[in-house]
């Protein structure tokens, strides 16, 4: 990274050592040696391979001392890369040998024997250099004119400009010859660090601490970098030394940078991403991230940073199944509502849903295309896709005649195009209708005919009044609102009480949904798949979610607002409450739950300022107290206040007492949902 005056000045202190750095120009590396040798340096690096130790033939040059120095490789006058340049001693080790017939007959050797001796000396020194994450090997080309060779001796020097490094970066440098013939020499070195900035964090809050001087004055500015296009400005002051600036930890993203310069004429300004790598960062860059349809062809991933993502087009019959694959799958490269990084599902979301509108129970027909404009359609069903026109059993199957001509006559939405094929959506709300009215038709002709007996037969009448007066209550109980139940299964008394309450529940014009009813249903399906279809269905129709919050609620929410994860195997197998989280906390991120969501917790348990200030943006209601006003909430939105609303209160307390008797003990006796996390109260 560039590294500016300012900056400089802050890592290695003000003084007159910062300014006396020599200055390299240019990118070029380059190598000189001292006076009498002549040294090159490779065009390109080389593979960091010392190989083993061999023995010497004769003399050869060895590293005996390497020495570093810090300069600045400058791209323009105040525009400077920190490099590291490293000077290379070298010495004449080993001897020649005596020619063994002189030694054994004392007579003179082979004149072509003495050559060598009056020879120069070449070698290959290597340099390797490792600061995180770089790492090189360089090769140098070194000669010794045969008057400088003296055994044992010191014959100078060959230097390199230089390796790169980055400021606080520790540095590792050997130097070997190649062949080698010696141990490497090494030599580790710690660079300047930054103090004037650290990044600490406390609790949900990160801590951005600057330590400079009282009388330095300067600007600080927060930003989203961009890979593509200007950066993103989020948060500006000029400030005066030290200072610490405290963020959300909501509010980190890998992408957010510091910006810092002297408040001075022309200067520089320093930028550094403390968070690149931070995991809340990461969580918190997918929970921001949303999808949306440009064209037919064509999405966009938004989100405050660039995401590396692989996106992979799916299909969700209405029930609320698991999102399938198409099969034969379209071109997944430009459009999705299945987001995955690093092998996790991140992000799934209808792109569609402005044209479509609310969810429907439309079938989507897949086309493909073939060689010489030869196509095929499918139907999209649970059971896979059924060709049109096909003799099967399905639903799409015995209506294929129809959608083929509604696809004929336009009446279809085409939702995605391109080379490979193509995917429409193709109404079925008016072969639903043409279905009911004939249903409707049978409904008439049965009360007409109802209706003439019981003029033959008048005794009957009372009889069918009060038979009517039961479907009518019945009618009233099917269009009652629906409430999913969602709690953590703390213990098993815990569990009771929440099924007595459930039961209460029911007995009022509530259609109750809860995980201890549905057990064969969630082992099949998994607390995700289950809690997203139950969650579907119940806002889709107007109902309302119920929070359950006890101790151990809390611990898991308070464990998600922090990491984003909770602790394995701290709940039971078919916990829809910690598998509900993932879904639940964006629609309380984005403003989506008043209205569709409700708390509660039990008086003697919980205390409702326990509960995340996040959840308490909707009414949190203690049980028993506050039954009136919890029924209240569960009702309709259109619904009258009657005097009834006490009345239920009244009968759903008689049924949900014996439970809490049994749940809280006696003075004395500990309470089995004591103790277990945030906010637990005595239970006496």
């Amino acid at each position: 990274m560039p590294v500016p005056w300012f900056l400089l000045s802050l890592a290695l202190g003000r003084s007159p050592v910062v300014l006396s750095l020599e200055r390299l120009v240019g990118p070029q590396d380059a190598t000189h040696c001292s006076p009498g040798l002549s040294c090159h340096l490779w065009d390109s690096d080389i593979l960091c391979l010392p190989g083993d130790i061999m023995p010497a033939p004769g003399p050869v040059l060895a590293p005996t001392h390497l020495q570093t120095e810090l300069v600045l490789r400058c791209h323009k006058e105040t525009d400077c890369d920190l490099c590291v340049r490293v000077a290379v001693h070298l010495a004449v080790h080993g001897h020649w040998e005596e020619p063994e017939d002189e030694e054994k007959f004392g007579g003179a050797a082979d004149p072509g024997v003495e050559e060598p001796r009056n020879a120069s000396l070449q070698a290959q020194v290597v340099l390797s250099f490792q600061a995180y994450p770089t790492a090189r090997c360089v090769l140098l080309e070194v000669q010794v004119p045969a008057a400088l060779v003296q055994f044992g001796q010191s014959v100078g020097s060959v230097v390199y400009d230089c390796f790169e490094a980055a400021l606080g970066s520790e540095v590792r440098i050997w130097s070997y010859t190649q062949p080698r013939y010696e141990k490497e020499l090494n030599l580790t070195q710690q660079l300047p660090a930054l103090p004037w900035l650290n990044v600490s964090a406390d609790g949900d809050n990160v801590h951005l601490v600057l330590n400079v001087s009282e009388e330095q004055h300067f600007g600080l500015s927060l930003y989203w970098n961009q890979v593509q296009g200007p950066p993103k400005p989020r948060w500006h002051k000029n400030l005066t030394g030290p200072q610490i600036i405290t963020l959300n930890h909501t509010d980190l993203v890998p992408c957010l940078c510091i910006q810092v310069w002297p408040l001075e004429p022309d200067s520089v300004r320093t930028n550094i991403c403390p968070f690149r790598e931070d995991p809340r960062a990461h969580r918190n860059l997918w929970r921001a991230a949303r999808l949306r349809l440009l064209t037919l062809q064509s999405w966009l991933l938004d989100a405050p940073c660039s995401l590396p993502a692989e996106a992979a087009l799916c299909w969700r019959a209405p029930g609320g199944d698991p999102c399938q694959p198409l099969v034969p799958p379209l071109s997944w490269e430009n459009v999705t509502v299945d987001v995955n990084s690093w092998e996790k599902l991140q992000l799934q979301e209808c792109l569609w849903a402005d044209s479509l509108g609310p969810l429907k129970d439309d079938v989507l027909l897949l086309e493909t295309r073939g060689p010489q404009d030869n196509r095929s359609l499918c139907a999209l069903e649970p059971s896979g896709c059924t060709s049109l026109p096909s003799k099967a059993s399905t639903r799409a199957a015995r209506l294929g005649e129809y959608l083929l001509q509604d696809l004929q006559s336009g009446q279809c939405l085409q939702l995605w195009d391109d080379d490979l094929g193509a995917l429409w959506a193709c109404p079925m709300d008016k072969y639903i209708h043409k279905r009911w009215a004939l249903v409707w038709l049978a409904c008439l002709l049965f009360a007409a005919a109802l209706s003439l007996i019981l003029l033959l037969k008048k005794d009957h009448a009372k009889e069918w009044l009060r038979l009517l007066k039961q479907d009518v209550r019945s009618g009233a109980a099917a269009r009652s609102r629906a409430a999913l139940l969602l709690y953590s299964a703390d213990d098993s008394g815990f569990e009771r009480l929440v099924g007595a309450l459930a039961s209460a529940l029911c007995q009022l014009p509530l259609r109750v949904a809860v995980d201890l009813w549905s057990r064969r249903e969630l082992s099949a399906q998994g607390p995700v798949a289950w809690f997203h279809a139950q969650r579907r269905q119940t806002l889709q129709e107007g109902g309302v979610v119920v929070l359950l919050f006890s101790p151990g609620a809390v611990a898991l929410c308070s464990e998600w607002l922090q990491d984003g994860v909770s602790a394995p195997g701290a709940h039971g197998p078919h916990d829809a409450f910690r598998a509900s989280l993932s879904c639940v906390l964006p629609d309380f991120l984005q403003g989506r739950a008043p209205g569709s969501y409700v708390g509660a917790c039990f008086d003697r348990l919980l205390h409702p300022d326990a509960v995340p200030a996040l959840f308490r943006t909707v009414p949190v209601f203690t049980l028993p107290s506050q039954l009136p006003d919890f029924l209240g909430a569960l009702q309709q939105p259109r619904a009258a206040r009657s005097g009834r609303l006490q009345e239920r209160a009244e009968q759903v307390s008689r049924a949900l007492q014996p439970a809490l008797d049994s749940y809280f003990h006696p003075p004395g006796t500990p309470a089995p949902g004591r103790g277990v996390g945030p906010g637990a109260r005595d239970g006496t």
